[in-house]
């Protein structure tokens, strides 16, 4: 199986969370007393090789991980994709002179956005997808399914959006793009807004949900404006509305450790100290900032390092780097360059 490498392609577009352990690995220290150091990465799979993913710049074996998908159906190793978005449990992270290591013990795939192409605007290169505006980069995936790549989807085509949502441009960015036309349900992960709890509705980018029909033990108590979540709907709008079927949040629950780091973008933020990485909730009201005088935001990339109690990372530093993961634009508003490039993969595998 050839190894295919896309990682110098996606580093300002990972969606990543590292939690590690000293290290993150498998196994205990011998004594029966210590835990196993373990990880947590979330982010765009960016190589595969034969046993193998790579996300965040580490190789995690998968042959002997449990794979399924959101929607908590089985998958295999073969359906681990470039550009898919996923969330590994592992073992310790071990670094040597060919790279970093992991054996993953749980993948989890997810995406963003399945629902029907609403526009293409082929001079801004962009998608409109229930609603949501998706910029194609040159790095973006698209299945095999499109051999044209864009220049393969059509108005009315149903997609499935794997990616990230750029809170500045309020645009969703591809990593991968798959069709789904059999898909029983459509999904909106993203951003609430305008919450009416007496009509029982809010608004994802313009979008309005009905959760009308949800009986209140499905709704997420922590349901708020600002809050991220991942929402089921109905196929037909009903009166100008999607009609949800399932809510969920994006919190993320992680073991208690001593010592731990994290490594990600920030997804919620209730005030400067008090914040979510990848969905894990983190309390720095006692960290150490760097660089200081700088506050963190909804989609910074940060380095959290500091301890575990209650499911919460206790910080005691907080590295806030670059502010704009989304920063790898298109250079070219023409698609030929993505049409010439598929021609150009074709022409190799040929």
């Amino acid at each position: 199986m050839t190894k295919t490498d896309l990682s110098r392609a996606f580093p300002s577009l990972l969606f990543v969370a590292v939690l590690a352990v000293t290290g993150c690995g498998g196994g205990s220290s011998g004594s029966g007393t210590t835990p196993a150091k373990s990880s947590f990465t979330a982010g765009p799979i960016t190589s595969t090789g034969p046993g193998t993913v790579t996300v965040k710049g580490t190789s995690f074996n998968v042959s002997r991980a449990s794979i399924s998908d959101d929607e908590a159906r089985a998958r295999g190793e073969g359906d681990l994709k470039l550009g898919m978005q996923t969330q590994i449990n592992a073992g310790e992270i071990t670094t040597d002179a060919t790279g970093s290591h992991c054996q993953a013990s749980s993948i989890e795939i997810s995406s963003a956005i399945i629902g029907p192409v609403d526009a293409i605007d082929t001079s801004t290169r962009l998608l409109v997808v229930l609603g949501q505006t998706i910029d194609v980069l040159d790095t973006t995936v698209f299945d095999d399914r499109f051999p044209e790549g864009p220049f393969s989807i059509s108005v009315g085509n149903v997609l499935q959006i794997f990616g990230t949502l750029d809170a500045t441009t309020g645009h969703y960015v591809a990593t991968r793009i798959e069709p789904a036309d059999d898909a029983p349900l459509f999904k909106l992960r993203g951003i609430v807004a305008n919450l009416n709890s007496g009509a029982r509705r809010f608004t994802i980018g313009g979008q309005i949900i009905s959760f009308a029909n949800l009986s209140n033990s499905e709704i997420p108590a922590n349901l708020a404006n600002g809050t991220e979540v991942t929402v089921k709907l109905q196929k037909a709008k009903v009166d100008g509305a999607w009609v949800a079927v399932e809510i969920k949040t994006s919190v993320r629950q992680v073991a208690e450790h001593n010592e731990i780091e994290l490594k990600g973008r920030i997804t919620d933020v209730t005030s400067p100290t008090q914040f979510s990485v990848a969905g894990i909730p983190v309390d720095a009201s006692n960290a150490t900032f760097h660089p200081g005088g700088v506050t963190v935001f909804w989609g910074a990339d940060v380095e959290v390092e500091g301890t575990v109690t209650n499911g919460t990372v206790i910080a005691t530093r907080v590295n806030i780097g670059n502010d704009d993961e989304h920063g790898n634009r298109h250079d070219s508003k023409d698609w030929n360059k993505h049409k010439n490039k598929k021609k150009h993969e074709n022409e190799n595998e040929d």
